[in-house]
């Protein structure tokens, strides 16, 4: 069934590896989900990997702490190899939740202990005996970072994971963890769209590139508010999709993907549309100009083009 492998050639998530399909599925708007939520988890998995995504993004933490154990329950299955896939996951925000009574307020925890039992529990879960990449989410102020790195070096030593990463870390963070870590960071997980470009201003994407790195841009449709937002920046901005839609014959969605692409970036797909899916992926056959990139990002900063009279102004 899964004959589209090679449709998206395989890249270097950084100079120190692993190899990841250039868009990447992530699990964390799924929120609770029971029994159909399985059903409709296998259906999207298989459609990403017969349209070549085979890079897959956990957390302890999402759709109640159970989407780990679900996709777990689907490589059991052996619908697909374990060794045909990357899987990340990360630890780091605890949610109060039904299925974690013992959370009371949502707090941060990058202790040793609870990144040794989280990864545990995860392995357990996913029912494999490693992750490739294993990302600290959120940085939190109160662990003993030094006794952090080293867990991490240890977990990465016995095989348990073979790469570390870091999810929403400013620059200071970033280099404050890297500081004590004696193997590269080799991603920094941010929010990263056309409505949103403040990792673009505040360092965050030049300093993942100093430490040549691809970052992984959440929320590339900005949750369905590129293509239906209301507000007057997301009006704005799609004002000047629909232009360049006709330009390259292509999706608004796949001209604001083909905009994070233009930037190094990997987008993280966090939709369950397979529609969505496919105008993420289209997204890489648009190689938008640097003018029209341009165009967008003055857009998305409330400047208009020459010739646009700015209507909500």
């Amino acid at each position: 069934m899964h004959n589209n492998w090679q449709a998206m050639d395989k890249i270097f998530l950084s100079d120190s590896g692993p190899k990841v399909s250039p868009a990447i599925y992530g699990f964390w708007r799924w929120d609770d989900f029971s029994a159909t939520g399985a059903a409709a988890m296998e259906r999207i998995v298989n459609y990403c990997l017969e349209q070549g995504i085979n890079t897959f993004d956990h957390a302890d933490v999402y759709g109640g702490y159970q989407c780990e154990e679900f996709f777990g329950n689907i490589l059991k299955k052996n619908s697909f190899k374990r060794e045909d896939i990357v899987l990340f996951t990360k630890c780091g925000i605890n949610v109060p939740h039904v299925n974690r009574p013992d959370i009371r307020v949502q707090n941060y925890d990058t202790s040793a202990k609870h990144v040794t039992e989280s990864l545990e529990n995860s392995l357990r879960k996913l029912r494999t005996d490693y992750v490739d990449i294993f990302l600290l989410d959120q940085l939190d102020p109160l662990s003993d970072l030094e006794e952090t790195a080293l867990t991490l070096e240890r977990l990465r030593g016995s095989g348990k994971i073979r790469n570390i990463g870091v999810a929403n870390f400013s620059v200071f963070q970033h280099q404050l963890l890297a500081s004590y870590l004696h193997v590269p960071i080799v991603t920094n997980y941010i929010e990263l769209n056309i409505l949103n470009t403040t990792a673009l201003d505040n360092g965050q994407l030049d300093y993942i590139k100093q430490r040549y790195m691809r970052p992984l841009a959440a929320a590339p449709l900005a949750g369905g508010r590129i293509e239906n937002g209301t507000d007057p920046l997301a009006v704005r901005v799609h004002y000047k999709l629909e232009e360049l839609s006709k330009k390259y014959n292509a999706h608004i969605e796949s001209i604001a993907v083909a905009w994070l692409i233009k930037l190094g970036a990997l987008p993280l797909i966090g939709t369950v549309s397979e529609q969505r899916i496919k105008n993420i992926i289209n997204a890489f056959d648009v190689n938008l100009d640097r003018q029209d990139w341009y165009d967008l990002y003055h857009a998305s900063k409330g400047k208009m083009g020459h010739h646009d009279v700015d209507k909500t102004l």
